[in-house]
């Protein structure tokens, strides 16, 4: 269900990442290989961060969602993931940890409220999420997002 929105090479894990800003460079990279997004687009995705309640990305059980607007430079709706070995701290903040993240770019809000159906039906998985825990490469990533 989730495939059908990742683009290629949109599927990746590493041991750990510097900070937030990074795991955000590392997450959209593929939207902006694919031509999926605009530089514009990662950059308003950290501003969101910034600005106060930016927080709001993180969804829980170590998971945000990092997004923006559609016309700060969405092109296609796309969708790519991040795991990382080491938790990184959200906007810097101690109680915002989060070793998943995925990049989401709608297009329009019925493509929005697609993906996020979508990624909703999987995150409320709990054994999706203690799958999602337990992840050490980008091959078992796209397993578990995959449903194998």
């Amino acid at each position: 269900m989730l495939e059908q929105y990742v683009v290629a090479d949109g599927i990746r894990y590493q041991h750990q990442v510097s900070g937030w800003r990074q795991a955000i460079d590392e997450v959209a990279q593929p939207l902006l290989d694919a031509g999926s997004v605009k530089p514009e687009y990662v950059q308003a995705i950290k501003d969101n961060v910034v600005q106060p309640g930016g927080t709001y990305m993180d969804v829980g059980s170590g998971v945000a969602l990092a997004h923006a607007r559609p016309e700060a430079g969405v092109i296609q709706t796309s969708l790519s993931v991040l795991h990382v070995g080491q938790p990184f701290l959200l906007a810097d903040q101690e109680d915002h940890p989060i070793t998943t993240m995925f990049c989401l770019a709608a297009e329009d809000a019925q493509n929005h409220l697609s993906l996020m159906q979508a990624l909703a039906s999987f995150l409320s998985d709990e054994k999706n999420q203690r799958r999602l825990e337990q992840v050490s490469s980008s091959k078992e990533l796209r397993a578990v997002l995959s449903g194998l």
